[in-house]
């Protein structure tokens, strides 16, 4: 399984000129996310990604088992994300899951090892609710990375059950950098 896709990405600016939509799942073609799990080093998670149109409302669901077994722990979905400026302050997403905590992965062009990364924690409940994420939030994975988040270095974004043995089950219709 080749993890490094090429990924398009529509970008829409609101009114205000600050806030840019990622995804609000409006145009079906324009999104690709792509789905992989810790198999890709060797663990055993199992899981799916869906586009889902249900009573009038879009969204991706990821579903799997999150297994720590053989240094594993994690399955994700990440789309790629280019020519942003330093003029945003972090992530706003609509969500929904079965009260489980998840995280967003940032990558960015300082963080080329696949365990590099800036995360922040955050829970679903069974209902839509809007999470807001501040960049001054999301933590670096390790210590050899020495360069601080900026956005402008953003270069994909990632929803993540991580970390523990679990059942995940997380829906996303709305992401956007604010």
């Amino acid at each position: 399984m080749n993890r490094y896709l090429i990924f398009a990405l529509i970008l829409l600016i609101s009114p205000n000129g600050k806030a840019m939509i990622v995804d609000n799942l409006e145009n079906p073609d324009a999104r690709e996310w792509a789905y992989f799990t810790d198999t890709v080093m060797g663990g055993v998670s199992t899981g799916q990604l869906q586009y889902l149109d249900k009573d009038g409302k879009k969204f991706y669901r990821m579903t799997g088992m999150v297994s720590t077994e053989n240094n594993g722990g994690f399955i994700q979905f990440a789309t790629r994300i280019k020519d942003i400026t330093d003029d945003y302050d972090g992530i706003k997403i609509r969500v929904r899951g079965n009260n489980e905590n998840y995280q967003i992965h940032l990558r960015t062009r300082y963080t080329p090892a696949p365990w590099q990364y800036y995360s922040a924690e955050f829970a679903v409940e069974n209902n839509w609710k809007e999470i807001v994420l501040p960049f001054s939030e999301f933590k670096k994975s390790n210590f050899y990375q020495t360069k601080a988040f900026s956005p402008s270095s953003l270069r994909s974004i990632g929803i993540v059950a991580v970390g523990k043995d679990f059942e995940a089950e997380i829906d996303l219709s709305r992401i956007e950098l604010y």
